[in-house]
């Protein structure tokens, strides 16, 4: 990276000076070492950036193209050196986030108020929804994002994990109605289904490498993963839940993993942000914690009973 940084100033200093002379001038070095620097730099290049007579010297179309992301990239070290001395870099304003109700609450929140805590000009604005806001109309800075994302320009997307998924039932319910041994033997037992917007969430399972799809027939319904949990533990049917929210069920013993020795489903876990040439620090920041301890909190809190 440092030899890419060789010579630029000098180029840069060369262009707008207008001439090797002046340029020599402003840095306070000869004109020979202007024009060795330009020349060291088409070198390493492989094209000419000026074209020398006697008397001038003017951009190639190459060095006019090269001159243009190096005068970007100049104005943004300038930028980062006036946020260091003005103290700027730290973060300030309002961080706006949307994110799963329950995953939410128990998952990602507790990361965000830790990074406030550690900067007290941040200030949040958490949202609870399982609805996928439109982030640009809405105003958020920041979404996180459970499952398969939707094909969206002007949005950037950053993996933070993936959650396990595992059936489970009350020991009350399996001692009435029986422990299901394979597949076809659970779906045909009472489920308690997830559905939003009048649409009942399939039952997914891996059978030899294969995602398969089955629609149990529902007891009850519910676009709450909470409530349906509360259900399974009151002896109700079957849920489908991520080791996130079941855990302490099958830790204390009030709900059983069924068929734990068939590969599980995972959701990738996404967060979402607006596409921005400068993206904000506080917006960086939050990416950064999410990705440094969200795995390591679903690895604590998905660890199997």
């Amino acid at each position: 990276m440092r030899n890419h940084l060789k010579g630029i100033d000098v180029f840069v200093a060369a262009v707008e000076a207008g001439s090797f002379t002046q340029a020599a001038e402003r840095l306070h070095i000869t004109r020979s070492a202007v024009g060795k620097s330009i020349a060291r730099l088409e070198e390493r290049l492989g094209v000419m950036l000026f074209q020398r007579t006697t008397r001038s010297q003017s951009l190639t179309d190459e060095g006019s193209l090269f001159y243009e992301h190096c005068l970007r990239a100049v104005e943004e070290i300038e930028a980062a050196e006036a946020l260091l001395e003005n103290g700027k870099w730290q973060m300030t304003g309002r961080l706006r986030v949307s994110m799963p109700a329950i995953f939410g609450h128990l998952c990602v929140a507790p990361i965000l108020i830790e990074l406030a805590a550690g900067n007290p000009e941040l200030n949040l604005e958490l949202s609870f929804s399982d609805r996928a806001v439109d982030l640009v109309e809405e105003g958020f800075d920041l979404a996180i994002r459970v499952g398969t994302l939707p094909n969206s320009s002007g949005l950037v997307a950053r993996a933070l994990g993936e959650h396990k998924m595992a059936f489970c039932a009350s020991p009350a319910y399996l001692k009435r109605f029986g422990i299901p041994r394979t597949v076809e033997e659970l779906v045909r037992h009472k489920a308690l289904a997830y559905a939003r917007f009048g649409q009942v969430h399939r039952w997914q399972f891996l059978i030899d490498g294969q995602r398969e799809e089955r629609l149990p027939e529902a007891r009850l319904l519910s676009d709450d993963l909470r409530a349906l949990m509360d259900a399974a533990v009151a002896g109700l049917g079957v849920a489908w839940l991520p080791y996130w929210l079941a855990r302490d069920a099958l830790r204390r013993g009030k709900l059983k993993e069924l068929l734990p020795g068939q590969p599980g489903i995972c959701y990738a876990i996404h967060a979402v942000w607006p596409y921005t040439l400068h993206l904000p620090l506080k917006v960086r920041a939050a990416v950064d914690a999410l990705l440094e301890k969200l795995p390591a909190r679903l690895a604590a809190v998905e660890a199997r009973a």
